[in-house]
């Protein structure tokens, strides 16, 4: 099956949801929990027991585990392992975008299911070109994986790069977008396709036509960070079927307990069930 079949099966038997795995120190802190390797293993096992076998796609966050170095990777790789054994997509949040045999050794990384860091997908940075990227996306076609290519953030520096006018009249979000619908042109009628984009829950009014896209939209900036259940219906209107919310610390601050952690998870999904429509 491609990532996009698996992940239209995932989203219709468990719910649109994609909760982060984000141990940063703060959390760990407000958790009653040391920054150290101890707690961040703790952190992981905790989150795998209360919503692993709740959530359609998990995304830990992997920077927040190389920052302890290889013990810290190989704890990204326990995660990766015990998400997947319960039944969840697992989608690293890892930005890479590079040119290449660089590019491609990131793909390996992340997409060669010979790798101890094998997922089901990723999240790709496009700045240096789209194409820059097709190592990662051909790598996620030979393997049945997923791309998730960032197009419009909420942050506050990306207007000037997202929202920037080319040649032709379209938005940098815009020519992303159109790259990757290219990409998802053979996909099932009845599926999404398998290469999607990071469109926030609080970008305002969008610069880009959504509704044309034929993937799936990763929706971070939810709960938070401010972003709503109106935002999504407000910003993807046709499209709901195709958006998988991602929440974070919405659920992860009901921590350490595992009981308040999976009531938090499932208040989440069940805040989002109209996407199943």
């Amino acid at each position: 099956m491609t990532f996009g079949e698996r992940l239209t099966t995932a989203m219709s038997e468990r719910g649109p949801m994609c909760l982060g795995v984000d141990p940063h120190a703060s959390l760990l802190e407000q958790w009653g929990l040391a920054d150290d390797l101890v707690s961040l293993e703790r952190f992981v096992l905790s989150c795998a027991e209360a919503f692993g076998d709740l959530a359609a796609v998990v995304k830990p966050q992997s920077a927040f585990f190389e920052r302890f170095g290889s013990r810290g990777v190989a704890l990204l790789e326990r995660c990766i392992a015990e998400f997947r054994a319960a039944g969840a997509l697992v989608l690293a949040d890892v930005k890479r975008g590079d040119i290449g045999s660089t590019m491609a050794a990131y793909a390996q990384a992340y997409l060669d299911p010979a790798s101890s860091l094998a997922v089901d997908a990723i999240t790709a940075n496009p700045y240096l070109g789209v194409g820059a990227l097709d190592p990662a996306f051909e790598l996620a076609e030979r393997y049945g994986a997923g791309v998730f290519v960032i197009a419009l953030t909420s942050n506050k520096e990306a207007p000037s790069v997202q929202h920037a006018r080319l040649a032709d009249g379209r938005t940098v979000a815009q020519s992303v977008l159109d790259e990757l619908a290219v990409r998802n042109s053979g996909a099932d009628p009845g599926s999404l396709g398998s290469f999607g984009v990071v469109v926030g829950a609080t970008i305002g009014d969008s610069v880009a036509d959504l509704a044309g896209f034929n993937g799936p939209f990763l929706v971070p900036g939810i709960g938070a960070q401010g972003g709503t259940a109106a935002d999504v219906r407000r910003i993807f209107g046709d499209r709901l079927d195709a958006v998988l919310p991602s929440v974070s610390r919405e659920v992860l601050r009901a921590g350490p307990s595992v009981g308040a952690l999976r009531d938090a998870a499932e208040r989440v999904i069940g805040d989002f069930a109209f996407l199943r429509g």
